[in-house]
């Protein structure tokens, strides 16, 4: 038997199926939006229908957008002969921080994981190696997490675009700055030592 009333308890179950929210997590925020005047509520409830009708993915990059094709895609300043692999949309972002990089990006929107049934097919291998094919690109750029996943991935990546000619390249890593050597992996300074460069 639950001890909250029925429309607390049915909201606490759906704040569970966020990731990161456990069930403290998700009592507390149900508990805090309870503080909320029911105009606060509106609004919130009305972002999250909005977002969900309006966002969909790039038809171009399958990155986000409210419209067929992202900003990134029709931005006529950006190097078109480049494109840059990311597992998530949320990595777009995080790339486009950094303001170094002025290229494309395709969005695979998942890894490679035998374990879970993902397969190339299942997540958007096939659509970047036909852009590779149709829109003159000269390099693709690897930005993968080095987990198990996504170094399997990066490598099955090589091996199926390699015939088409592009240059792949890959994020740097190693040694992040402020970095202890004392502290960093046999993974990490391994990496660091093999993906060195000039000074």
């Amino acid at each position: 038997m639950s001890l909250y009333i029925e429309s607390i308890n049915n909201l606490i179950k759906e704040f569970r199926k966020l990731p990161g929210i456990g069930p403290k997590s998700a009592k507390r925020i149900v508990f805090f939006l309870l503080k909320f005047s029911m105009d606060d509520i509106t609004r919130f409830s009305k972002a999250l229908v909005e977002m969900k009708e309006k966002v969909r993915f790039c038809k171009n990059c399958f990155s986000l957008s409210e419209g067929d094709r992202c900003s990134i895609c029709k931005d006529e300043s950006r190097d078109k002969r480049k494109i840059c692999v990311v597992e998530e949309a949320s990595d777009v972002i995080i790339i486009e921080k950094t303001s170094e990089y002025r290229g494309l990006y395709h969005v695979l929107g998942g890894l490679l994981s035998p374990i879970d049934d993902i397969g190339p097919n299942e997540i958007k291998v096939p659509e970047l190696v036909n852009r590779v094919k149709n829109e003159n690109i000269k390099e693709i750029i690897i930005a993968l997490n080095p987990t198990v996943e996504g170094e399997s991935t990066s490598t099955y990546l090589k091996k199926i675009l390699e015939p088409t000619g592009v240059k792949v390249t890959r994020l740097a890593s190693g040694i992040p700055v402020g970095g202890d050597i004392e502290y960093a992996d046999e993974i990490t300074l391994g990496r660091a030592i093999s993906d060195r460069r000039e000074f």
